[in-house]
């Protein structure tokens, strides 16, 4: 699987691309940059994904469906943000476009396909209450719950820390070392390298 992180918007958050067998997933598109839209121009984009529905995240989500015509998909505890994206932009002083509503809801243990290959969406609430993550063979793009050398905020709506920390224990720190880590914010990283250096994870794992 081909895997490209685009930075986009004013928060600089990577909207990514999951490329396999003639089709596209795009993962969180915050915004559509003039290098999204190349980027994505005559793919065969199949999915819209949102790992959580805060703006920097899904503040292009409309944009996105209009020129895919893919589906828009997310967990069901993400519509109450989802559908209040002009308040959180409000909140920080950009404007939005709405978000179409979601075409289909995940749960954990679903499975996505994308060509040949498949991901796995894992629950991974914490940040928000109903991020997600998907799993794939020797990566995780795991939204806003691991950055290297640190973890996602808690202090946004929805957001809790204890919560963050038990799925940092159980769903991200239980990965071999070697799995690389796509991020919504920031460098690549590994789970190996945040076990040993990250000081958030000092005392999990």
């Amino acid at each position: 699987m081909r895997i490209e992180q685009i930075p986009v918007s004013p928060f600089y958050q990577n909207c990514t691309l999951l490329r396999s067998g003639g089709e596209v997933i795009v993962v969180d598109p915050g915004e559509v940059s003039d290098e999204l839209r190349t980027a994505i121009e005559g793919q065969n984009v199949t999915m819209v994904f949102n790992t959580h529905c805060h703006i920097d995240h899904a503040g292009g989500n409309a944009e996105m469906v209009r020129l895919t015509g893919a589906p828009l998909v997310c967990h069901e505890a993400e519509l109450p943000l989802l559908q209040f994206l002009d308040q959180q932009g409000r909140m920080f002083g950009v404007r939005c476009e709405p978000s179409p509503p979601p075409d289909r809801f995940v749960v954990e243990g679903d499975v996505i396909r994308v060509g040949d290959e498949e991901l796995k969406v894992i629950f991974t609430p914490g940040h928000s209450p109903g991020h997600v993550a998907l799993l794939g063979d020797g990566f995780i793009i795991g939204g806003d719950c691991l950055f290297a050398g640190s973890i996602g905020r808690t202090d946004l709506p929805g957001g809790d820390y204890a919560t963050l920390l038990q799925t940092l224990r159980d769903k991200f720190l239980t990965l071999p070392d070697d799995t690389v880590v796509y991020n919504g914010h920031g460098p690549v990283t590994t789970i190996g390298r945040e076990r040993r250096t990250n000081p958030f994870l000092v005392d999990l794992a």
